[in-house]
């Protein structure tokens, strides 16, 4: 039987990214203001859309 790899599943992939940029919003918001935190929030969408790509080329090799 062939193991597949976890990043195979979508969910998993967009999860991963999910919580990337939450931990990254969570920062900004409780520690950082003014350009730095917009500059945060910009990096956490950014984490949010490209990550999941990344790991669905990671998982098909």
């Amino acid at each position: 039987m062939s193991q597949r790899s976890p990043l195979a599943n979508p969910v998993v992939r967009h999860a991963v990214g999910a919580t990337g940029a939450i931990a990254v919003v969570a920062v900004a918001y409780l520690f950082l203001d003014g350009t730095v935190q917009l500059a945060a929030y910009a990096i956490a969408a950014l984490d949010l859309v490209v990550t999941p790509q990344i790991l669905k080329r990671a998982a098909t090799g």
